[in-house]
């Protein structure tokens, strides 16, 4: 069973710092491309960033130079270390795998950016 696992978020004003962690109990993790997505309220769901299996990494825009994906194959983890938030980053934050053409999401944590 796949099982991913959000930690990390919380409140935060306009130009601190969050490290966001997704365990995930993958036996496989080491061989996947895993991402962070966020859900702000009203809005779709959209891609942050990802990292593949030899930690080559992706950004959107939004976030480029300001966010920073990693992981911890041993550990089975993923990070993303997020400087200078914004009220605008303010979302349910969520990670992702994609394992035989299925997609896995974890439960979320929830970024609030606000002074």
């Amino acid at each position: 069973q796949v099982q991913l696992v959000e930690s990390g978020g919380g409140l935060v004003q306009p130009g601190g710092s969050l490290r966001l962690s997704c365990a995930a109990s993958i036996s496989i993790f080491s061989t996947r491309t895993m991402g962070w997505y966020r859900q702000a309220p009203g809005k779709q769901r959209e891609l942050v960033a990802t990292i593949t299996s030899v930690s080559s990494t992706n950004y959107a825009d939004s976030v480029k130079g300001r966010f920073t994906i990693s992981r911890d194959n041993a550990k089975k983890t993923m990070y993303l270390q997020m400087n200078s938030l914004r009220p605008e980053d303010t979302a349910v934050y969520y990670c992702n795998t994609v394992i035989s053409h299925l997609q896995y999401w974890g439960q979320g944590t929830q970024v609030t950016v606000s002074s």
